[in-house]
């Protein structure tokens, strides 16, 4: 966990999602295009007031990966995060770089996740190697 790679997976990975979420902060309407139509109309609330929502998140989650605090819950939100985009977005050229951070995200909450946690859902000693 305190190897090279991994704090520069986990500061790329932060500052992705900070980025984003300052870019829908910049324009969530623009964003909001992003979301196919069948998925907009699941959201309970104006679709601005959910990208606003989103870029919070996204905000939230690159500050508390670059902080190194809670990491491989963080990772495992940012994870879920990325799937949603995936699914309510659809697979494009635009998002299909998406599932490179999602692989990313998954890595970092794997390499993260403390050992007891790991042997549980794995029902095994897992050992890292490293």
């Amino acid at each position: 966990m305190n190897k090279l790679p991994f704090h520069i997976l986990r500061i790329g990975i932060a500052i992705t999602f900070i980025w984003i979420g300052l870019m829908i902060f910049k324009d969530p309407q623009g964003w909001s295009s992003f979301i196919q139509p069948w998925a907009a109309n699941l959201i309970p609330i104006p679709i601005q007031q959910a990208m606003i929502i989103a870029a919070i998140a996204d905000v939230l989650i690159g500050l508390l990966l670059l902080a190194n605090l809670w990491v491989w819950i963080v990772a495992a939100v940012g994870v879920l995060n990325i799937a949603a985009v995936l699914i309510v977005s659809g697979i494009t050229g635009v998002t299909v770089r998406d599932i490179g951070l999602l692989a990313a995200a998954v890595a970092l909450a794997i390499d993260s996740m403390p050992s007891v946690i790991m042997s549980k859902l794995f029902k095994k000693q897992i050992r890292k190697n490293y």
